[in-house]
């Protein structure tokens, strides 16, 4: 049978909780298994696993646990090795990674930070900023809304202008808040998102990070900034993007995020 994992932590990691329960219907009971003086937080993996809420609620009320007694590497929902020696294997050959890990994100958290455009607003930017695009808007509209290829062109310079101004937003937002975070790591590019950016936090500097947040919410009112978290550190178990547990290339990781 297959082997779900669920994070990674030091050997001298406290015991978990007995009769803890984890993914699947009935739940998987939870354990652990050791190499390379690591320990892998697993169960049997169920067939058919599936995103659902319960499933997700499952896996983060296991990390909950186990991160009670100190760091946790946390593995994505959906992390299956092929069985344990898979996984027991991954721990003795990448030990000296996962050790660093642990030490590098013992009393940390992520946040991310999420923002796009509030259309109004940032239109509202894109004409005050741009003279052109003023001048041909007006010409325009003296001309009872202009030919065809007016307003073609002008959408096409307004399209142009937004997405120029989405970029230049995402980066001042990642430099108004990075100072507060020990690392950053910026997600994949998603629609409707012009940053999408997690935070490595202490966890006794949260209020400090959230502070900065707001502090560039304040200055950037034609953004929509939204925060999750405290996090376990999903984004930063890997310097890079990895593969799900028992791949060739990323072994016991967890995707970054």
């Amino acid at each position: 049978m297959s082997t779900y994992v669920y994070g990674i932590t030091a050997g001298s990691h406290p015991s978990l909780p007995g009769g803890l329960a984890g993914v699947g219907e009935p739940p998987r009971e939870v354990r652990v298994i050791e190499a390379g003086g690591l320990a892998a937080v697993v169960s049997d993996a169920p067939e058919g696993l599936r995103p659902k809420r319960r499933e997700l609620l499952a896996h983060q009320n296991v990390l909950s646990e186990a991160g009670a007694g100190g760091c946790v590497l946390p593995m994505r929902f959906g992390s299956v090795a092929p069985d344990d020696s898979a996984v027991t294997g991954v721990l003795a050959e990448r030990a000296e990674h996962y050790k660093e890990r642990l030490g590098a994100l013992d009393g940390r958290v992520e946040y991310n930070v999420k923002a796009n455009h509030v259309e109004e607003a940032v239109l509202h930017h894109v004409m005050a900023e741009n003279p052109e695009i003023r001048a041909l808007a007006e010409s325009n509209r003296q001309s009872g809304g202009g030919s065809y290829e007016s307003k073609i062109q002008l959408g096409e310079m307004v399209a142009a202008a937004v997405q120029g101004k989405e970029a230049e937003d995402a980066v001042v937002l990642e430099r108004a808040v990075e100072p507060v975070a020990d690392a950053v790591s910026v997600g994949p590019e998603s629609t409707g998102w012009l940053a999408n950016v997690s935070f490595l936090v202490k966890q006794d500097s949260a209020e400090e990070f959230l502070a900065a947040v707001e502090r560039a919410r304040a200055d950037m009112p034609h953004l929509e900034v939204r925060v999750n978290g405290p996090l376990p550190p999903y984004s930063f178990v890997e310097p890079g993007p990895a593969e799900p547990a028992g791949t060739a290339a990323g072994g016991a990781g967890a995707g970054a995020g």
